[in-house]
């Protein structure tokens, strides 16, 4: 019994993994061109040129709490294809956009995107819904890890598609986009994830409130959503920085993007062995070091060279930072709780990454890309000091706890 339940989990995690190359294959898309495409739709004035990052935003955050909800009355797999539904026609709706040169439209089809990527945000948590505790934080991190190839097959994928449509650069990939996450919703249908039980749908645990004010999802969050931020903030400004600021072609942008997405998601083959082993704050704390390096790289110059390396530190020190702030989440909720703890922790990640990437393009435009580098630092320490806090806190505890025996 015990191997086929090992069995089950693997393969559970094995599925989830390609839904997880193929989103981010179509993140990686989307992130390369959405902003570059909107630019060109804007002429001279960049102020708002990611905004279509933000709208993707926008619908993940939508997308958070309504996909977790829903899960927990359908279920796991029927959750997920309703997503990659949504997202399938925000693909086809901005295809339409983009040849109509129409920004709002384009920006409506990259929300319902978002709304998808809402969805799709569950893909790390449902690997953790079947796994044994030992396996659990492994669970997590080789469904991320995953996305390494997604690094390359979305960057590639949005320069040989988008040129296919005559006269509507981006059109073609827009298309492709649509097809690789109705691509998802069946592929998900190999997922075997039990529905929660009568006992645990009427179980609604403990108030949000008292969860979120535990000092270890306090941290959690903040780990989430600064790794995040500073992640975001920095992407999402970089294609226009290489290929309009420092006029860098598009394929060196192209390269900088992909190895940035090895960064983020490689590092994940062997991120749950060192929680496992370390403990999540340290994991959590080396990320932000990384993220540190990062931004004195970016600071130096700007080469490909220095746009590679930095690029490539930022994904490192995110995966880190966000894989092990996503094991300390879990070891702190019940199956009746999932829903509300998981949804209401990614609505404040990705509320908070909107406002990340459209302050991204407005501060480019008005200051700079040393300002964007510069303006990310209090993103990464605070939650460094977070971890630190964390750290008094528990040796607290367990100093009062000896002092009481």
């Amino acid at each position: 019994m015990e191997g086929m339940a090992l069995s089950a989990e693997k393969r559970n995690v094995g599925v989830l993994a390609l839904c997880q190359v193929l989103f981010n294959t179509g993140r990686g898309l989307t992130f390369l061109m959405a902003s570059i495409a909107g630019a060109a739709m804007l002429g001279d004035d960049l102020t708002f040129a990611t905004a279509p990052i933000t709208a993707m935003l926008v619908g993940t955050a939508f997308g958070t709490l309504p996909s977790a909800q829903l899960m927990r009355r359908i279920g796991r797999k029927a959750g997920f294809v309703v997503g990659s539904l949504i997202g399938a026609v925000g693909g086809a709706v901005s295809m339409v956009a983009v040849m109509e040169q129409n920004f709002l439209l384009f920006n409506f089809g990259i929300l319902l995107f978002g709304i998808y990527s809402g969805f799709a945000q569950q893909y790390r948590f449902a690997a953790a819904d079947s796994a044994s505790p030992a396996f659990k934080a492994k669970a997590i991190s080789w469904v991320l890890a995953a996305s390494v190839i997604g690094a390359f097959t979305g960057p590639e994928a949005a320069n040989l598609t988008k040129d296919l449509i005559g006269g509507a650069e981006f059109a073609g990939a827009l298309g492709f986009l649509s097809i690789v996450t109705l691509l998802s919703g069946i592929v998900v249908l190999g997922i075997d994830i039990p529905k929660l039980s009568k006992q645990e749908m009427a179980d609604t645990g403990r108030p949000l409130g008292e969860i979120f004010r535990m000092p270890v999802v306090i941290v959690a969050v903040i780990s989430a959503t600064f790794g995040y931020c500073v992640m975001t903030f920095l992407m999402t400004a970089t294609p226009i920085a290489m290929t309009i600021g420092a006029s860098h072609a598009f394929n060196d942008a192209k390269f900088v993007i992909e190895w940035h997405i090895v960064g983020m998601f490689a590092p994940g083959f062997f991120t749950g062995s060192l929680i496992a082993r370390h403990g999540a704050p340290k994991i959590i704390y080396a990320g932000n070091i990384l993220m540190l390096g990062s931004l004195a790289v970016a600071i130096a110059g700007t080469e490909v060279l220095h746009f590679w390396v930095a690029l490539f530190l930022l994904g490192v020190g995110w995966n880190f930072a966000f894989t092990a702030g996503t094991a300390l989440l879990t070891e702190v909720d019940v199956p009746s709780e999932r829903a509300k703890v998981q949804g209401t922790n990614d609505l404040i990640v990705f509320t908070c990454l909107a406002f990340a990437s459209l302050f991204s393009g407005t501060v480019y435009h008005l200051m700079g890309w040393d300002w964007v580098i510069i303006l990310a630092l209090p993103m990464i320490i605070i939650p460094m000091l977070s971890v630190m806090w964390l750290g008094m806190v528990r040796r607290r505890a367990v100093a009062a706890a000896e002092a009481a025996e």
